[in-house]
């Protein structure tokens, strides 16, 4: 393949995993490739899940045809081993592909010959907040958490005061005060519940205290590198979860988004913590990818028990596809842009983004990203 004429070619392809209805690229961000010189192919259907048909790509000056033989392919999900198949030696894959989940299709990309970013092993640094899909996307799950808590709790969220009484705004409870915490908290704060937040890294507070939320304080310190929380000890997890059983059963919502990276998400919410709650209370675990924040979830279902609801919605920037996807495809563009010179592809893999986001390389071997966030949430 001729990597400098292949290159000036992105393709969007149409994502197969199951409920995924986010698209890499949205038309706008389209017509500004087209507008520096690159052609882009849109695989027939790729945006119908966004609710973006083929005649506004066309319209942005996109080709509808065979994306994945593209010299660059954007995408979403990972890919399956039926997409990787369809990739051609010397291509470029830009998207969330999972590298440190046991699952992980990086060494198959590896031996199928791909060169492959992944937008989630992006470091966190100030130059690449355009970039940083995680964040995107959490801010996404933090908003819809809430709204699905408000649909599933029994009360009212903000105060109300009418001829028959007055009525006590919820309180909510968030663990976890990364991008999709915080945003919880913000969006819980706007529909006039009494928010507060928890996160082991003290640090955060203010940042809680910020979008109007109460800092919750148990006296656990587990502030780690580069901003994420390190593993807990024995003793830490011990007093963490008497300290949370204590307090959960005061609020009538609890949103759980904590993560540790490359590990099983921490459980934070008790079988026994939940099941204290007052019946009609709701517990939204965003955290059921990686086994759950709480003991009673079931990943992917809502269940009851003893009268309190417990959520586990997958992939919920999935269910916004429209505004997620626009999230997304500036993220894409701009780390697209990164490794581009002129209208040829020459990721500069000095540039730490580059080098840490790279998890195949000369289409050898996997590489280990240097910097991963799983934080997802």
């Amino acid at each position: 393949m001729n990597n400098e004429v292949s290159s000036l070619r992105i393709g969007v392809v149409r994502e197969s995993a199951a409920g995924e209805r986010r698209v890499a690229l949205v038309p706008k961000a389209v017509a500004g490739l087209v507008a520096k010189g690159l052609e882009v192919v849109v695989e027939a259907g790729a945006g119908k899940g966004a609710l973006i048909d083929d005649a506004a790509y066309a319209a942005a000056g996109a080709s509808i045809g065979d994306a994945w033989q593209a010299g660059v392919v954007v995408k979403v999900a990972p890919p399956s081993d039926a997409e990787i198949a369809r990739l051609a030696p010397g291509t470029t894959l830009i998207g969330f592909l999972a590298p440190r989940n046991a699952d992980t299709k990086v060494p198959a990309l590896a031996a199928a010959g791909v060169q492959a970013f992944a937008v989630e092993a992006i470091p966190r640094i100030s130059r690449s907040q355009a970039m940083d899909a995680l964040s995107s996307q959490a801010n996404v799950a933090g908003y819809k958490a809430v709204i699905l808590a408000a649909s599933l709790s029994t009360r009212f969220f903000p105060m109300l005061t009418t001829a028959a009484g007055t009525v006590k705004p919820a309180m909510v409870l968030v663990l976890g005060a990364g991008v999709a915490g915080l945003q919880a908290l913000a969006t819980a704060k706007r529909l006039g519940a009494r928010a507060t937040g928890y996160d082991v890294r003290p640090e955060v507070a203010d940042q809680v205290r910020s979008v109007g939320a109460q800092w919750l304080e148990l006296g656990i310190d587990a502030r780690g590198d580069g901003g994420y929380a390190r593993e807990l000890t024995g003793a830490e997890r011990a007093e963490q979860q008497v300290q949370l059983e204590k307090a959960i059963s005061g609020f009538d919502v609890v949103i759980t988004t904590a993560l540790v990276p490359g590990r099983p998400a921490p459980r934070l919410v008790t079988a026994a913590a939940a099941l204290r709650m007052k019946a009609g209370s709701v517990v939204v675990d965003l955290a059921g990818e990686t086994g759950g924040n709480c003991e009673l979830t079931v990943p992917g279902e809502t269940v009851v028990r003893d009268g309190v609801t417990i959520a586990s919605p997958l992939n919920l920037p999935s269910t916004m596809p429209e505004h997620a996807s626009e999230l997304y495809s500036k993220n894409v563009t701009n780390l697209l842009e990164l490794m581009l010179d002129g209208n040829r592809l020459a990721p500069d893999f000095s540039d730490e983004v580059l080098a840490a986001s790279c998890v195949t390389r000369n289409v050898s071997a996997p590489v280990s990203p240097s910097v991963t966030r799983i934080e997802g949430n």
